[in-house]
């Protein structure tokens, strides 16, 4: 979106230099990078960075509403609601569609979803380092807001999951992390942090106290920094453990559980923008009727409210998929408009879509939640997602770096 960036980084660009780069993750980090990584940062111009601050602050101005928590009780499903949520999330990821308004003719984001969870906050200053080490980039973008280097980075995210804490009291939950496609991004975790990521099986429980193991010794756990959503405790439902999610237990949550519910899928009717697509619970709308007449069925997406990864989306929705759901169940999906990704990205063979996430981090203290980094994806499929990207090239993860 930068062209004089983008051009000298294609001229630059070569597979040997891309494959030196991932050989040097693959040193670094052994084994543990399980997700493809796209050929190329995305650069992103002045003018849809403002927009894009902009539609943030649109967001941030209901989810800090005196009523915001009213409106989302019904969010947290029956059997899933976490003792002791504090008063505002801790971590916050805004996923946008990078299009073209049909009017102005100009670049414009348009809200996909939205997350009140953490995400690549370990991997992407790592990303971004690695990429600089091999190709050349100007030091005018940057993938920050807020603070000047990863080293004043990483020192906000150490005190925001630290806390009071040592980091042996803290621990990154997860279920077999080992095993995840993010693992990577657990390891730089407890480089930079120095939280171990421990595995909900591992963990004891001595009435409200919980304990893991750590060099041979039993630990108390004062905080835990979740990266575990009910989602995937579903897909096990004969697992063993002495910690349940829902139990009442004297830990400090960085990243409740609850805000995972409160701010996602189901917050998008709630909000008024430009830049966020018209959304409508499934059973606010007349009779079950879409918007409008039959014939603007396919301009909508159907989304589960409680799904994860893009899990039950239908892009393409007739009115089967709609008489499908029993009327009962119609208040857990969502018809959000659909919107036209613009293929800006400029590869060898032909551009690619783009999608970028903005990253915020939430202090306790603070009034609001503060753009801090970010990360992108290139899209040559129908959706954003490893299974719509099967055997392409220039697609994946990356990160965005801003015009300063």
């Amino acid at each position: 979106m930068i062209e004089t960036l983008r051009n000298q980084y294609n001229q630059a660009f070569t597979t040997e230099r891309y494959q030196a780069m991932l050989d040097q993750i693959q040193t670094d980090w052994p084994n543990q990078l399980d997700f493809r990584i796209a050929e190329t940062p995305v650069f992103v111009g002045r003018d849809l960075t403002r927009k894009m601050q902009q539609a943030c602050a649109d967001i941030i101005r209901t989810i800090t509403a005196p009523d915001f928590k009213q409106q989302t009780e019904a969010a947290i499903p029956a059997g899933q609601r976490v003792p002791n949520e504090d008063a505002h999330t801790t971590f916050m990821a805004v996923d946008f569609a990078v299009c073209r308004n049909p009017e102005t003719g100009e670049l414009e984001p348009q809200l996909i979803e939205l997350q009140g969870f953490p995400s690549l906050y370990g991997f992407q200053p790592y990303l971004t380092e690695t990429f600089r080490a091999h190709f050349p980039i100007s030091d005018t973008v940057s993938h920050l807001f807020g603070v000047h280097s990863n080293a004043e980075y990483v020192q906000q995210l150490r005190e925001l999951v630290l806390g009071d804490c040592q980091p042996e009291e803290v621990i990154l939950l997860e279920i077999y992390p080992e095993t995840q496609k993010t693992r990577v991004d657990f390891a730089l975790t407890k480089h930079y942090v120095g939280i171990d990521a421990v595995c909900l099986t591992k963990i004891k429980k001595d009435g409200r106290a919980l304990y893991y193991e750590r060099d041979g010794r039993q630990v108390r756990i004062r905080r835990i920094y979740n990266r575990l959503i009910f989602d995937e405790l579903a897909a096990i439902p004969d697992l063993k453990t002495e910690f349940n999610l829902t139990d009442d237990v004297d830990v400090e949550w960085v990243g409740h559980p609850n805000w995972f519910f409160r701010i996602s899928k189901y917050t998008l009717p709630l909000l008024d923008s430009p830049y966020v697509p018209k959304s409508y619970y499934l059973n606010d709308l007349p009779n079950g009727d879409v918007p409008g007449t039959a014939e603007e069925l396919d301009k909508y997406v159907l989304k589960p409210l409680f799904s994860f990864a893009g899990s039950g989306v239908k892009i393409h929705v007739t009115a089967a998929d709609i008489d499908a759901i029993p009327a009962a169940e119609r208040g857990n999906y969502l018809l959000q408009r659909k919107v036209q990704y613009e293929p800006i990205v400029q590869s060898p063979d032909g551009p690619v879509k783009c999608e970028i996430r903005l990253l915020f981090i939430w202090p306790k203290e603070a009034a609001e939640p503060q753009l801090i980094i970010n990360l992108a994806r290139l899209s040559r499929g129908e959706m954003i997602g490893v299974r719509f990207n099967k055997d392409f090239d220039w697609v994946g993860g990356t990160v965005a770096l801003f015009e300063q």
